[in-house]
């Protein structure tokens, strides 16, 4: 347990040194604009997160550990002068140690979540909202990182953006239909609401909840968690920071449990 503590202090302070040490090289207006762009999952804005997570107390006997890199390219393409369709891929490259029983670590690619949403420039009363398809794809390189399934459903987002707040949701639904037969159906419901406010200098204040009902196996798990980042540049490329300590408030028999450590770094291309 001291080791987990350890390492996700470290984790915590690397990033922290990135974000104060960082220089705004970024105009102030130019900044807050793109952290209020980077606030909403339908933007016109191409944007490539590397999220890395820590978590621990995981599995039966509660000492497994995992470490995730989530891989989330977004990326907006205009259909016309009136919608737009956005991109959102999340591929995760999972580490993890002693959650299975009977068995030891494994390291790999996890399964691949693909969402698209059809979503209408915004209107006069500021209300942002996309609808489209999301899809699980079976990439896992290991049969304990992935479902070894096929899976299909509907995503939707809203929210609506004032001069300062963000304030929204984002859900998605996925159901199995083909795949590895011996292995157990998925029958998944995902739920975010989130809400942040953006400062002068590009940074973000913000907090969330991710809820995940499974309804194959009857049981859900649930983190919220409290997120701070920092638009910056490195070179001519601009950068946001991030750090989110998390913690989880509804386990299953497999997932983590208590506090962890989040922190993110986003390549961000704006037209």
């Amino acid at each position: 347990m001291s080791i987990d503590i350890h390492f996700n202090w470290f984790v915590m302070a690397v990033v922290m040194t990135l974000i104060f040490s960082a220089k705004p090289a970024v105009a102030q207006d130019q900044a807050e604009q793109l952290a209020k762009q980077l606030a909403n999952p339908v933007a016109a804005l191409i944007s490539v997160p590397f999220q890395f997570n820590y978590d621990s107390n995981i599995g039966s006997a509660g000492d497994g550990t995992r470490a995730t890199l989530n891989v989330q390219p977004v990326v907006p393409f205009e259909l016309n002068i009136e919608w737009n369709l956005i991109s959102r891929t999340i591929l995760p490259i999972v580490d993890q140690k002693d959650i299975s029983p009977g068995t030891d670590s494994q390291s790999g690619l996890s399964d691949t979540v693909q969402a698209f949403f059809f979503s209408p420039r915004p209107g006069a009363s500021g209300l942002i909202w996309g609808l489209g398809p999301v899809f699980l794809f079976p990439t896992a390189t290991d049969d304990l990182l992935g479902t070894e399934k096929w899976g299909v459903g509907p995503s939707a987002v809203v929210l609506k953006q004032t001069s300062h707040w963000t304030y929204g949701a984002l859900a998605n639904h996925v159901e199995s239909f083909a795949g590895e037969s011996s292995r157990a159906d998925v029958s998944s419901t995902f739920v975010n609401p989130f809400i942040s406010r953006t400062f002068e200098g590009g940074w973000t204040l913000g907090t969330q909840l991710e809820h995940t009902f499974d309804q194959e196996n009857d049981q859900d798990t649930g983190q919220w968690s409290v997120f701070l980042s920092k638009i910056t540049r490195i070179g001519r490329q601009s950068v946001s920071f991030g750090i989110t300590p998390k913690y989880w408030y509804k386990d299953a028999a497999a997932s983590p449990e208590g506090f962890a450590i989040r922190a993110n770094m986003t390549l961000l291309f704006p037209r």
